[in-house]
């Protein structure tokens, strides 16, 4: 039997912690809006096993970041089955095609059941490129399958440049003992790198986007970093050269790059002809899922209460 100040035996009462006040209040968690549009994801390449449980992870970590979302996976080489059925891994013309539907259906089966329902406005889904930089040959892919399906869309940004994105370089590279893993620590790494190659794809653009991350990671890092595209022939050992030539001696590769993107190998070249050791690519660095979210809202205006910072 307890008392109105504690339980009967004198154990101790866990009383409700106070909220801070003032600055130190942390903010309320963003919600999604009601009838938000979908947040898409636009996975580059076929859903492969590891394709797939990355942009879940991803995906998972948005849904964490904005409660409520409706967050789906379009890949731009997914299924489009032609008898009508839902795909397994859909195409990401099919998966937009398939939000308008949902949405129209919903819309239809409230004004069955006798709700005043307004007119659909703004997008059914925004789409978010899985993409660290503006890969010129994949945007016009997914521009593509958006003008294939029968959704309104809106097309985000890709998620760099952004200093999370610089920060999830540092992290790999110090997971492969490349890099230190805090700079106030001052303790050495045998293997650390004096000389970064920043590998990206999508040409010179994506090359000039991939060098302000670059300079990001360089002042983490305090040592070089150039930026080099893996699917122009002699840029890597072009800039590998360069570094030389400037004076480092121990060159890494970090791949800005988030995985499905890259076709297979070409990171293995890359190190052969910049003889060097290389990093993981970005993968599902929580990050990642952060600055999708951040972009979603960014694309519809919404308060970045869940915004990557």
């Amino acid at each position: 039997m307890s008392t109105p100040t504690g339980p009967a035996n004198g154990l101790p009462v866990r009383m409700p912690r106070p909220r801070p006040t003032g600055r130190h209040r942390r903010p309320e968690p963003a919600v999604a809006p009601e009838g938000a549009p979908a947040l898409v994801l636009a996975v580059p390449g076929a859903p492969t096993t590891a394709a797939r449980g990355l942009a879940e992870e991803i995906l998972s970590i948005g849904r964490s970041e904005l409660p409520g979302l409706d967050a789906r996976i379009g890949y731009l080489e997914g299924e489009d089955p032609q008898d009508g059925s839902a795909a397994a891994f859909p195409s990401l013309s099919g998966v937009l095609t398939a939000v308008a539907q949902d949405r129209a259906a919903r819309a239809e089966f409230a004004r069955a059941a006798g709700q005043d329902v307004p007119a659909p406005t703004g997008p059914d889904a925004v789409v978010v490129p899985l993409l660290a930089g503006p890969d010129g040959d994949l945007l016009r892919r997914i521009r593509q399958a958006l003008m294939d399906s029968s959704a309104a869309v809106e097309l985000a940004d890709v998620l760099g440049p952004h200093p999370l994105l610089a920060e999830g370089l540092h992290v790999r590279l110090s997971e492969a003992g490349l890099a230190r893993a805090d700079r106030a620590r001052l303790f050495t790494v045998a293997t650390a790198a004096d000389g970064i190659i920043l590998a990206t794809t999508g040409g010179e653009e994506a090359v000039q986007a991939a060098g302000i991350t670059g300079m990001l990671l360089a002042a983490r890092l305090a040592v070089p970093v150039m930026a080099a595209a893996l699917d122009q022939e002699g840029s890597v050992s072009s800039v590998a050269q360069q570094l030389r030539d400037s004076g480092s001696v121990q060159l890494a590769l970090a791949p800005y790059l988030i995985g499905p993107e890259v076709t297979e190998g070409l990171l293995d070249t890359a190190c052969k002809e910049a003889d060097c050791a290389t990093a993981e690519v970005l993968g599902a660095y929580p990050a990642i899922g952060k600055l999708a979210v951040a972009q979603y809202g960014a694309a519809l205006g919404l308060p970045q209460n869940a915004a990557a910072h």
